[in-house]
């Protein structure tokens, strides 16, 4: 091996960090007797020095080595007890990749040699692995601090847009015909002008991509002949994920976020910072486990050997711990300040919530994200559920966050389906949901409302599947969701019956409707703007291939089109998306309701009908707003889910001229002509139009 020298160094930064003449080590254990740093020659593939960090400093080790810099390649080797049955799992044959590591060079096998125990001895993960794992393991890259160019600035975006875009960063553009082959499926094709065209002429404003920090794919799928497609089983919390890099590398990350920028749109990551993707305690040991496994992750009280699982992952990360909860803190203003994103979606943010006692608003995490001078300034959005006890919070997380919305999800789908009851609980949903989000200053745009996202069937399969057909994920088609809410009109799959299909299309645009005609922050699935299919597929997790793909030649040209309408017709009318609650309140510039809820004649709904199918919405600026700052505007809302036509009578009250005709699901091309308030029109069969009056018209 080369001789190197090192010398104490300092504590912080956290990680690898190059000052122009050395870089300085710095990694937290606790637990650890000793910790040895590992350099490796350019490939990765010799071990070529052993240095042992001189210093601690509480429970972070540190070292310096002289001219040593950018593009040196990395890992740790930990000593201390293994001892699983105190929660210790230490083992110095298994090279560990730095928590801070920037960069990543290769990937993780499923090899033997990775885990921390014999896998072939009867005593389980109590037995100890005498095996070097180097040879199987990504390794750690020294970097530049700053990353690479800058990224530019987010452009002010068009008035009255905000709606995320759903998407995964290879599916995307894999099959686009306009994205350059070499290209497709990196970050580098994800700002391609192509996408980037079809993103600003539907209207959004935030695209939101599944997540992209280094992951590994797991044991089981890679013996299947599977990969991660989705990359919910992070390791890297700093690093882009490899597998998506084009020509750019690390770089094109940057340049795709400001190519978005430029044009106006967020770029939002969902990210996974409640457990890692070394699985519970039969695992491997490739990171944390074997920096230390008693504090990065919690343990089972009374049976400290397992892992606690709220996540159903195998782990949960545990930010009670002040060093686990700096690692997250550091992540994301890393992805902030050096990547330019613009908000994050914490998937299973229960989890993180989580103190010793449960589920608690005020936790620690909470509580930094709200007093970060980078952090409170950013978008967050939560998945207020994990699979622990009390684990579905909706409505209960800090007004700092919006919260994805599966109440929408499956009350919009009931009340198409013709479910009983289900207008009811659609009424509440096209208000935001405020029996949910109406409290502690919370604003009525924190409800992420969606009808398909990337966990399910989409759009185009609500309509067309009533099963899960998820055998091509090899586990019996057991696993995925099992109550989907959807409908297949009287043929499970592809049906080239006319009748069949345009009750598909019809029900597609009124999923879509409902959604965008909404309080709150719709969400689009990447796809379901024109008709995309996983053939049934409602866990597509693993799917790296044409089941899980956008089908870009496939597309419903006149789906999208009609979802184009929508979206406009959602920004032409800043009524639809206000930022206080509506409760029929008396406004004071007007007298008038902000809501009213009537029968298609003008009659008072009757609520209490289990088979109610029909109902009108005006909706104007909350009364709960002050008058200089509520929305301006009418818009009238009809839906008809019966089989029969219904006549409908425009409403009149306040309004002194002729409403605008908006869209009509059952004829998506129509463009109408103005009718006066007290005209009757003719709603189709399951359908839903929309009219609405300008500002100066209405009063």
């Amino acid at each position: 091996m080369t001789f190197r020298t090192i010398v104490s160094g300092v504590a912080n930064p956290m990680g690898s960090c190059f000052d122009g003449q050395g870089t300085n080590f710095a990694v937290f254990s606790a637990h650890a007797e000793r910790i040895e740093l590992c350099l490796f020659d350019p490939s990765g593939t010799t071990e070529i020095a052993r240095l042992q960090l001189p210093e601690r400093k509480g429970a972070i080790w540190h070292g310096y080595v002289a001219d040593l810099g950018p593009g040196a390649v990395y890992g740790y080797r930990a000593y201390g007890p293994y001892a699983p049955e105190q929660g210790h799992r230490f083992n110095p044959n298994k090279l560990l990749l730095d928590p801070y590591a920037r960069q990543v060079l290769g990937g993780w096998s499923n090899h033997d040699a990775t885990f921390g125990y014999d896998r072939n001895s009867p005593d389980g993960d109590m037995s100890f692995s005498k095996t070097d794992s180097a040879p199987y393991v990504a390794k750690s890259v020294v970097t530049e601090r700053d990353g690479g160019l800058p990224v530019r600035p987010l452009q002010p975006s068009q008035p009255g847009r905000d709606v995320i875009y759903e998407a995964h960063p290879k599916g995307l553009t894999m099959t686009h015909p306009d994205v350059p082959e070499v290209l497709r499926g990196t970050y580098d094709a994800l700002a391609q002008p192509a996408i980037v065209s079809h993103l600003t002429d539907l209207g959004v404003s935030a695209i939101e991509l599944l997540p992209v920090h280094g992951f590994l794919d797991d044991d089981f799928l890679l013996k299947r002949g599977l990969t991660n497609y989705w990359g919910y089983n992070s390791l890297a919390f700093f690093a882009p994920e490899a597998r998506y890099f084009g020509p750019g590398g690390a770089q094109g990350f940057r340049d795709m976020v400001s190519g978005y920028h430029d044009a106006g749109i967020e770029v939002l990551l969902d990210v996974v910072y409640n457990h890692s993707g070394e699985g519970d305690h039969l695992g491997p040991t490739l990171c944390f486990r074997g920096l230390d496994n008693a504090s990065y992750y919690r343990l089972l009280p009374g049976d400290p050997r397992l892992n606690v699982n709220d996540t159903g992952c195998g782990n949960t990360f545990n930010l009670s711990n002040p060093h686990v909860l700096r690692l997250v803190m550091d992540s994301l203003r890393h992805w902030v300040q050096e990547m330019g994103v613009d908000g994050f979606r914490f998937d299973l943010g229960t989890t993180l919530g989580r103190e010793v006692h449960g589920f608690d608003q005020n936790s620690g995490f909470f509580d930094a994200l709200r007093q970060d001078p980078v952090l409170s300034g950013v978008r967050l959005i939560a998945e207020p559920w994990d699979i622990g006890v009390g684990g579905y919070q909706l409505g209960a997380f800090t007004p700092e966050f919006a919260e994805w919305n599966d109440m929408f999800r499956d009350g919009s789908r009931r009340f198409w389906r013709g479910d009983t009851d289900s207008a009811q609980s659609l009424a509440g949903l096209l208000l935001g949901t405020s029996e949910k989000f109406d409290h502690s200053g919370r604003r009525a745009d924190t409800s992420v409302n969606f009808v398909s996202a990337h966990d399910g069937f989409t759009l185009a399969d609500t309509t067309r599947y009533v099963e899960k057909h998820n055998l091509a994920n090899t586990e019996n088609n057991q696993d995925g969701h099992n109550g989907n809410f959807s409908d297949n009109f009287g043929i499970e799959g592809v049906s080239e019956d006319p009748e069949i299909q345009s009750a598909r299309a019809l029900r597609q645009r009124n999923l879509l409707a409902t959604l965008l005609v909404s309080q709150g922050t719709p969400m689009l699935l990447s796809g379901d703007e024109f008709g995309n299919s996983q053939d049934g597929n409602n866990n597509a997790y693993c799917q790296d291939n044409e089941i899980g793909w956008l089908d870009w030649p496939g597309a419903d040209g006149t789906l999208l089109a009609f979802t184009q309408k929508l979206l406009a017709f959602r920004t032409a009318n800043p009524v639809l998306r206000q930022r206080h609650f509506l409760h029929g309140q008396l406004r004071a510039q007007d007298g008038l309701p902000d809501v009213i809820w009537q029968g298609f004649d003008g009659s008072k709904v009757d609520w209490t009908d289990p088979d109610l199918d029909c109902f009108c919405l005006v909706l104007r600026g909350s009364a709960g707003a002050r008058a200089d700052l509520s929305p301006t505007g009418v818009v009238c809302l009809a839906f008809n889910r019966s089989g029969t036509t219904r006549p409908l009578v425009l409403p009149s009250t306040g309004v002194k001229a002729a409403w605008k005709f908006g869209f009509d699901t059952s004829r998506p091309e129509a463009r109408d002509r103005e009718r006066p308030a007290g005209a009757k029109v003719s709603v189709a069969p399951n359908a839903v139009m929309a009219f609405a009056r300008p500002p100066e018209a209405a009063s």
